[in-house]
């Protein structure tokens, strides 16, 4: 017994000696698990999409901006716990409705994380955005390019909303656009990156007032100078697809696209939303990306 506690004794002096060399700076925690994002002091909105049923959708800021999902959009399994699935149809949406607190021209991020199902046959599929058809409803949109295909492969031609924005971008790259508050047109940028389909991933994209940034699984994907912040306008900020206001109506305690004038779901996305969060500083870390 006296040999055993001897040679324990030597070990255990060993191991002390080594951390007295490295020093207590040189110490590492074992590192955790990625965490679900959190409403901060600089967090706008944050919607975690963790109802388990209805159309109510719950902002965990504190300024508690509540939406409204579509009646096509469900609910699925999502990066944490629960996420907000879409579908190609002109129903499936979730619609927050504007407040002053979403301007941030000089100091914005979005950030969500995404499961892509596939690309859009047309220009572009919305994640989320503050962007109608009215010129002065457009602040910023973050989306995926699309195959921009038309007729004669598909029966439909889309109206085009997005054809400047995507004209020289790649499909299936993501994409943030804004309309500069002093400068004409639009300003659109998009990711180095494509990115995966069937698999979660992290996107986000800030503006400082200087530089925008693009993020894909929390690491800087591309960045690129700019003059201007972007144009405040009264769009809601609409996830899961792009719509236009003035075609919705409430009936049967539920929000709809107008039945009677129903358009086509060209920008629909076809996946799933979870964690989406603004933010009115240009962020860049991601807790939840951390180590991915």
């Amino acid at each position: 017994m006296g040999g055993i506690r001897g040679v324990m004794l030597v070990l255990l002096a060993a191991a002390l000696g080594a951390c007295a060399k490295r020093g207590p700076h040189e110490l590492r925690a074992p590192a955790l698990p990625p965490a679900a994002p959190v409403a901060d002091s600089v967090t706008v909105g944050l919607w975690h999409f963790d109802e388990r049923g209805g159309t109510h959708v719950d902002d965990a800021s504190p300024f508690r901006l509540s939406g409204t999902a579509g009646p096509d959009t469900r609910m699925e399994f999502g990066r944490y716990k629960g996420a907000r699935a879409f579908t190609a149809t002109a129903q499936s949406f979730v619609l927050i409705p504007y407040n002053p607190v979403m301007e941030s021209p000089r100091g914005f991020t979005v950030e969500a994380w995404v499961y892509l199902n596939d690309f859009s046959r047309y220009e572009l599929s919305g994640i989320a955005m503050r962007w109608t058809p009215v010129p002065n409803e457009q602040s910023w949109l973050l989306g995926v390019v699309g195959s921009r295909l038309g007729p004669p492969v598909l029966t439909a031609q889309s109206p085009g909303w997005f054809n400047s924005e995507v004209a020289v971008l790649t499909r299936g790259h993501l994409v943030f656009a804004f309309r500069p508050e002093l400068a004409a047109g639009t300003q659109s940028f998009q990711s180095t990156a494509t990115l995966p389909i069937g698999r979660w991933v992290h996107v986000a994209a800030s503006v400082d007032g200087e530089v925008v940034r693009m993020y894909i699984d929390g690491r800087l994907d591309a960045q690129v100078a700019i003059a201007n912040g972007i144009h405040r306008s009264s769009a809601p900020l609409v996830v899961g697809n792009v719509i236009d206001p003035r075609r919705l109506t409430e009936f049967g305690s539920e929000l709809h696209q107008d039945p009677a004038n129903l358009p086509l779901p060209y920008y629909a996305l076809n996946g799933s939303v979870d964690e989406l969060r603004l933010s009115n500083v240009a962020r860049q870390y991601f807790e939840s990306a951390e180590l991915r």
